[in-house]
């Protein structure tokens, strides 16, 4: 029987003698895109998932079926994907509730291996919200803004992140976000 990631390489054309670790739970995207229960739509470009421990009532995931690593492997080239992500996100979250504030935006230093972008329901309702880092992945300047993310791949044909820094707001102090909290306007200290 073949793995996953076995399977899974050929189809993506990864070159041979690239570095994975075949079933390891950071290349579990690459199997979550084929997943009948998890596939929510999917075109010639990008297929999109739901998030298997969703951090929030409605929480995509948008997957180029391109075999693109990470944020670093971008280039030029794919501006023009980034742009049909992004507007496969506005769609998904139209379709899920209009009457929620969704924000569309990448991990500075994701976990998963295989380029994604999140769609993610600012309610931040869920179970699997259980840890400091949870929470700071998607309300700091860890969760980097799509249309950020073209604007500096417009810009320098790259995108650039540092990893240290990143990582470092994951351990700040919880805070409270401004587009999340409405007792906020009323506390005065």
């Amino acid at each position: 029987m073949m793995a996953a990631g076995a399977k899974r390489k050929g189809e993506m054309g990864e070159a041979p003698g690239a570095k994975r670790t075949p079933g390891h739970w950071s290349q579990g995207l690459l199997s979550s895109m084929d997943d009948p229960e998890l596939r929510v739509d999917a075109d010639d470009k990008v297929v999109i998932i739901k998030d298997k421990y969703p951090k929030a009532l409605h929480h995509f995931l948008i997957l180029p079926k391109e075999k693109i690593a990470n944020l670093k492997k971008l280039k030029s080239e794919h501006i023009l994907l980034l742009k049909h992500i992004h507007k496969k996100g506005i769609e998904i979250a139209e379709k899920a509730d209009k009457n929620l504030q969704f924000r569309f935006g990448y991990h500075a230093v994701p976990s998963m291996s295989h380029l994604h972008m999140h769609v993610i329901s600012q309610d931040f309702n869920s179970p699997f919200l259980k840890t400091k880092k949870h929470w700071n992945s998607f309300t700091t300047e860890y969760f980097i803004d799509s249309k950020d993310i073209l604007d500096q791949l417009e810009d320098k044909g790259r995108v650039e992140t540092n990893t240290t820094e990143n990582e470092q707001l994951l351990k700040r102090e919880l805070r409270c976000t401004v587009f999340l909290c409405t007792l906020c306007s009323s506390y005065d200290g």
